[in-house]
């Protein structure tokens, strides 16, 4: 335990020196500098930084958790999200980084939607720093809650207690290193998730008993179809990528649209290997450990194995990866609600467009300050529902409110500003009301959100009339653009 405590202490200073670092070498910069890094990412760096982001606890506590405890019907949900994630590097980025550049060079998504139809009303920006408030202390309390379980179970540590410092871990290197410090954190927390996860899973699979945990191949946990409901819902979870914020907005900030394909396949590849990994890790959990009341109420399949399999020295780095992808999600939450609140809300209607870059940059880190402090109030709470379920309901709230809107904004040449607010209001109105009052139906809320978004936005947008010759005129631009790294190597 000693070892691992070392190990874990260890870690956490690592990533404090990566915010210092940027926090020195970025301290002139300005807004555009620490909410998107000045659009400088390279290929590697992009693609592990929005996997790593995506990817948070839930996948190696929740979602190996839910393959042991329920079976194969949880695995469409990693099907689902492979199909969205494919789609959303291949389809939704090279666009989204040639309009938003056009779009007056928006560093933030409710920024680029307000751009891209040349709209003079802040209402879009202020609904969209509505909705980003409420999903992302969810969200980030997901993470926050992680750390407090992983601490409690693996050292003894008072879950308060630990969750008081990851907070000050992941605000800490934030708040001084902004969008290159997540980024450059996010990217080694990428490969460590990755190496964890594949050796787990494998080393159990060599030292496992067949003879005393094995399940009849007749049991209804091998059956992958045994509800049309799980297969509905996982597939649906790939919607979630369309509008994810601290996700599409790493297709902002790569350096070039050359690049952003090399980071689409390194991107693709190293999700695929971690869903791959999660669903073995769930199984191998389920053949060795049997049903273990405990395991399956705190999420505990991948640490459990971990220190079963590892002395402590090696237990420890493997189990830094639950911190690295508590870490690496909540930093990029906090950075996404930080950005929507100064940039599109303070700045365009609080200072009216007088503040300066400086004081723009010192909003976002008091943002970031805030927003944790509200995300650890709701980890805190008993009651506030698993890892897995608090991502779950992030993921469809921001799913159905801004996917709809983001997908026609790149795509439908006459969608208008009326459109984009309606989707994104009809979308998070639909998700939060099937959740509160349908969710007994067994179909996961992203999915009527989703529908319903589209089915306003298309309609609103028809209603409103075809925008404007210069509106018209932005999209045929943002088509054709060619950026001048376009043909770098």
């Amino acid at each position: 335990m000693n070892l691992e405590v070392i190990v874990f202490i260890l870690y956490l200073l690592c990533m404090l020196g990566i915010g210092v670092y940027f926090f020195i070498k970025d301290r002139k910069g300005g807004e555009k500098t620490f909410f998107l890094g000045d659009r400088k990412m390279g290929a590697w760096v992009g693609a592990l930084s929005a996997g790593a982001s995506d990817m948070s606890a839930w996948v190696l506590m929740g979602l190996p958790t839910s393959v042991y405890a329920f079976g194969l019907g949880k695995i469409w949900i990693p099907v689902g999200l492979v199909a969205g994630y494919t789609a959303s590097w291949l389809i939704e980025a090279p666009r989204l980084r040639r309009f938003s550049i056009v779009s007056g060079d928006a560093i933030t998504i409710p920024q680029y939607l307000s751009n891209r139809f040349l709209a003079k009303s802040k209402a879009l920006q202020v609904i969209c720093a509505v909705v980003f408030l409420l999903a992302y202390t969810v969200y980030a309390a997901s993470s926050i809650k992680a750390c407090g379980t992983l601490f409690h179970k693996v050292i003894g540590m008072d879950p308060m207690t630990a969750m008081y410092l990851a907070v000050f871990i992941i605000v800490g290197y934030t708040f001084m290193g902004g969008f290159s410090a997540v980024c450059w954190t996010d990217f080694f927390q990428g490969l460590l998730i990755l190496g964890a996860m594949l050796l787990a899973p494998v080393f159990a699979f060599l030292m496992m008993d067949f003879l005393g945990e094995a399940i009849e191949a007749s049991d209804p946990y091998w059956n992958p179809a045994a509800d049309w409901h799980d297969i509905v819902s996982g597939l649906a979870w790939g919607l979630g990528y369309f509008g994810m914020p601290h996700i599409i907005i790493r297709f902002m900030s790569i350096k070039s649209q050359k690049t952003l394909k090399v980071s689409a396949w390194i991107g693709i590849a190293w999700t695929v290997l971690i869903l791959i990994f999660a669903v073995l890790i769930g199984i191998v959990g389920r053949l060795n450990f049997g049903i273990d009341d405990d395991m399956e109420k705190n999420e505990l399949v991948f640490v459990q194995m971990v220190r079963s399999l590892f002395p402590a020295l090696f237990s420890g780095v493997l189990l830094s990866a639950v911190l690295a992808a508590s870490m690496s999600t909540a930093d990029s939450q906090l950075l996404s609600a930080s950005s929507s609140l100064a940039s599109d809300v303070y700045k365009p209607i609080v200072r009216r467009n007088r503040a300066s870059d400086r004081e723009l940059m010192w909003v976002g880190r008091l943002v970031v300050l805030a927003v944790a402090v509200v995300a650890l109030v709701i980890a805190a709470n008993p009651n506030s529902g698993s890892i897995m379920g608090l991502v779950e309901n992030a993921w469809g709230l921001f799913g159905a409110a801004f996917g709809p809107a983001i997908l026609l904004s790149l795509f439908w040449r006459k969608f208008n500003f009326a459109g984009a607010v309606a989707g994104i209001v009809v979308g998070a109105a639909v998700d939060i009301c099937w959740l509160v009052f349908l969710k007994q139906t067994g179909i996961y809320e992203i999915l009527p959100g989703f529908a319903a978004g589209a089915v306003a936005a298309f309609v609103a947008s028809k209603l409103a009339g075809t925008p404007s010759e210069d509106v018209l005129k932005l999209y045929d631009d943002a088509v054709a653009y060619v950026d001048i790294y376009a043909y770098e190597d």
